[in-house]
């Protein structure tokens, strides 16, 4: 155990029980219907909106940590500029129709432009590209560090307490945790950067103490590397849990509203964590980049104040897992399993999306061993499914309901998915990129060549 005293126990033990009354206790039953369960009645406010969105997108908080001890404020241009920019495309033409869609999920777009085959096809895919792996893999990495247990021990811990009190309350017990969560995270890396810049000094004097290389944009990597990143933000427009709640929202102008509040929370948020991983850098020495903000806390945070860090550490993942556990839940359960059983249109899904609570967590837990790296993950299964989903779903916002081939369309999101995994598979065993390509690249111009076809 890493120097936590029973005051940092308190604060964290506080945490845990609130989480388990407000996801418990205080929301009974939300299964009375399929819109209840999964988009809270449409009827999310502008503050629940904020703090669930900003609370969900840093799942990955000790890769933000792990990339920027390792290449600087690279970390700022592959995480967080290109995201902005997708974000306020969304706000502005995307979410209004959303809401004015009145759709469930993704998969249910596909389903409605493309038929009942592109839609089971789109949301395999999704329930993938949603998957918690990452995350969990973050919170036993964390829980490890603090408690000295094994690894699968840890991922086990924190796949299970994650979506526990998701199970009865839904997208409603998600809401209302990430308003805690969205409090604790802020305050900890605002109490991080206080006793950083009191103790060691102004970001000015940081900037003098670590190498140059960690202030190059590109932290040593190619063009290419970087670009591909900005690609995979392009994430943004075929995320679920942004589909999720603008779907939910009270209007289309919540909805809009909510995203442009929210790309000012994660300009704050990831000021702060990136300076604190700079300040890592010039800190503190460890083999284990992946730690380094725990490491960072307990350098320089006296006793209750590190345990405060460190909870607000364990609310910025949790607040993923906890969502996107859900969102691939849903996905596989209803988008998939409910209806590949043909069930009656007046039937409730629920049932078979708590069961799938289950399988995505084993799936997710699978994907955290395979893959034990936050941000290689992150990349793999971004460069992979985003070439065969994402020109398919902006295809339907902007059209009306066409007659098109449905063979060809199952091909327009089957095949940049196919090539983009082949070409990665390849260049596994060559031990670099084939021909000094990305996968990612491959896989997005062939679905541009098939799409041309497709809308011809």
């Amino acid at each position: 155990m890493n120097q936590f005293h029973l005051l940092d126990w308190a604060i964290l033990g506080a945490y845990t029980l609130g989480l388990i009354w407000i996801g418990i206790f205080k929301l009974k039953d939300q299964s009375s219907s399929q819109e209840e369960y999964i988009l809270s009645g449409r009827r999310l406010s502008l503050g629940g909106f904020v703090a669930t969105l900003v609370t969900t997108w840093y799942g990955a908080i000790l890769g933000v940590g792990e990339n920027t001890f390792l290449y600087g404020v690279q970390t700022w241009f592959i995480f967080a500029l290109p995201y902005y920019g997708f974000a306020l495309g969304y706000a502005f033409w995307i979410a209004p129709k959303i809401r004015e869609k009145k759709l469930l999920s993704i998969p249910d777009h596909f389903r409605f432009y493309y038929g009942e085959k592109a839609g089971i096809i789109s949301a395999l895919f999704i329930t993938i590209l949603a998957s918690p792996a990452p995350y969990i893999l973050s919170m036993g990495i964390l829980l490890q560090f603090l408690f000295g247990i094994p690894f699968g021990m840890a991922l086990l811990i924190s796949t299970t307490f994650s979506v526990i009190y998701v199970w009865n309350g839904g997208f409603s017990a998600v809401v209302k945790t990430d308003i805690l969560q969205f409090i604790l995270m802020f305050v900890g890396f605002f109490l991080l950067i206080g006793f950083l810049w009191n103790d060691f000094g102004s970001p000015a004097v940081l900037i003098k103490s670590i190498p140059k290389i960690h202030l190059d944009p590109l932290g040593g990597n190619t063009v290419q590397y970087v670009l591909v990143w900005f690609f995979i933000a392009a994430w943004t427009f075929i995320d679920p849990g942004f589909y999720q709640r603008c779907a939910a929202a009270e209007s289309p102008e919540v909805a809009k509203k909510g995203l442009l509040i929210s790309i000012g929370g994660w300009m704050v948020f990831d000021s702060l964590t990136v300076l604190a991983g700079l300040y890592a850098v010039a800190l503190i020495q460890t083999d284990q980049a992946l730690l380094s903000f725990p490491l960072l806390g307990q350098f320089i945070l006296p006793i209750g104040f590190f345990g405060l860090f460190i909870t607000g550490l364990f609310a910025t993942i949790m607040s993923t897992i906890d969502s996107l556990s859900l969102i691939s839940a849903i996905t596989f359960g209803r988008d998939i399993l409910w209806r590949i059983q043909r069930q009656k249109s007046d039937s409730n899904p629920v049932p078979l999306v708590r069961k799938s609570l289950i399988i995505i967590s084993f799936l997710s837990l699978f994907f955290a061993f395979s893959v034990p790296s936050v941000v290689r993950l992150f990349y793999l299964i971004g460069s992979i499914l985003i070439p065969g989903l994402i020109l398919p779903f902006l295809f339907t916002l902007w059209t009306e309901k066409m007659a098109l081939s449905e063979l060809l369309v199952s091909q327009w999101i089957i095949t940049p998915v196919i090539i983009s995994l082949v070409w990665l598979g390849i260049s596994q065993i060559e031990g670099q990129s084939l021909f000094g390509i990305e996968p990612f690249y491959p896989g997005m111009l062939s679905s541009i060549l098939i799409g041309y076809f497709v809308i011809k």
